[in-house]
């Protein structure tokens, strides 16, 4: 897989294949499922606990998104950029490990919003890496690259391992509870060790220099883009698209397991399913970045948004286990897909020494857009008393971005 690529262009992709088994254990599988487990212990109705979780993912994401143009801007100095990765890939490996050392709801909760701060955080950064360690030409393909290693690797064999332990631990003397809290150490222990590459490896190229005030410098470079974002209408366009194609992305991710859970699927055809999903999206990934050099990545974003679509209307209809297994498949056919061409795309029209400023404005459109979409679930489950009523909500988003980014002039 690596042939062709630079050395920092591989340390680059090692991040995806470092911090994908946050997004598989704790986003996406394990976590939700250990967390309305404990819920019912402590006597939280289903639909109660579903509205908690997505309150918590929009709480954690309104936080990020605040801090993030600020942090962008910070991060275009020089050194300012690795500095600032290595601060939130801390507080994430750190908080992500403590989540075994508890199983009280609420803690469950507020370490769960600390992880999303320092996973998002990290992440602010390394997108923002892309324009130092790759050319433009070569942006889809080393973005796809990076989501496929996520999903193969990444993903997959942490996330065998986290099952295995769940699933079989009790014939060794292992209880599903301590093998659940143990995936969360496995989990911690894989993003620090395979972050080591990108931290020593990958260097920042692009860059302001250093200035007496940077914090008071950094909020005038912010207010001055505001103020002159007409200079930038294509980003702002593509901004504004992806602020609700992405929300609803990043909902399905959210609120899979959850969902699941209320139609009454069973943990481990759950935990199976989006084991199948992780390996399914390795290809597809790799694919979405072949077919943008064909077709080009306008085109591709928006088969990915046709294809959400189709996923929550059917994901109104689901009913039993089966109806899952269709809906994991189809979402790993274009999840890596539009979230790998989104950050290229994004990636060719920003100024480079701006590279962090515009990534940040890209992290607050995206997080401030994902405290939208769970809130969008929470209230429709709550108001309809059924959690299918939320899914179906989420085809909005996806309608109202599909139909602004088709707006924007093909690159």
């Amino acid at each position: 897989m690596f042939k062709g690529f630079s050395l920092q262009e591989k340390s680059w992709i090692m991040y995806d294949w470092a911090n994908s088994a946050y997004s598989a254990i704790i986003t996406a599988a394990v976590l939700p499922i250990f967390f309305k487990s404990v819920a019912k212990s402590a006597g939280i109705l289903t639909n109660t606990a579903d509205s908690w979780w997505g309150y918590a993912t929009s709480l954690a994401t309104l936080i990020v998104a605040v801090l993030a143009p600020v942090l962008g801007t910070i991060g275009d100095y020089r050194n300012k950029k690795m500095q600032l990765f290595r601060v939130f890939l801390a507080i994430g490996v750190a908080s992500t490990a403590t989540l075994a050392f508890t199983a009280d709801w609420m803690l469950l909760l507020a370490l769960y919003v600390i992880t999303i701060i320092g996973f998002s955080g990290a992440n602010l950064f390394y997108d923002a890496f892309l324009v130092d360690i790759t050319t433009e030409d070569r942006m889809d393909k080393v973005s796809t690259y990076g989501f496929a290693l996520g999903y193969i690797g990444g993903s997959t064999i942490p996330f065998i391992i986290a099952i295995g332990l769940i699933m079989f631990g009790g014939k060794i003397g292992i209880p599903k509870m301590l093998a659940t809290q143990l995936s969360f150490i496995i989990t911690a222990v894989w993003w620090a060790l395979f972050s080591i590459p990108m931290l020593i490896n990958v260097k920042q190229k692009y860059y302001l220099e250093a200035e007496p005030g940077t914090l008071v410098k950094s909020f005038k470079r912010l207010v001055n883009t505001f103020a002159n974002i007409r200079k930038y209408k294509k980003i702002f366009i593509f901004l504004l698209a992806y602020f609700f194609y992405i929300d609803g992305v990043n909902t399905i991710i959210h609120m899979a397991s959850v969902y699941g859970d209320s139609v009454g699927v069973d943990s481990t055809t759950m935990l199976l399913a989006l084991l199948v999903t992780q390996i399914i999206a390795f290809p597809f990934a790799i694919l979405f970045g072949k077919l943008a050099e064909r077709f080009g990545s306008h085109k591709m974003i928006l088969a990915g948004i046709c294809m959400y679509i189709l996923i929550c209307i059917l994901g109104y209809r689901m009913s039993n286990a089966t109806d899952f297994w269709i809906l994991a498949i189809l979402v790993a056919t274009s999840q890596g897909g539009i979230q790998a061409l989104s950050r290229s795309y994004f990636g060719k029209m920003v100024p480079k020494e701006n590279a962090n400023e515009f990534f940040g404005f890209y992290e607050i459109f995206g997080k401030f857009a994902a405290i939208m979409g769970p809130a969008l679930f929470g209230i429709s489950t709550q108001l309809t008393g059924q959690s299918r009523f939320g899914v179906l909500s989420v085809t909005l988003l996806f309608v109202i971005g599909g139909g602004i980014f088709i707006g924007i002039r093909n690159r």
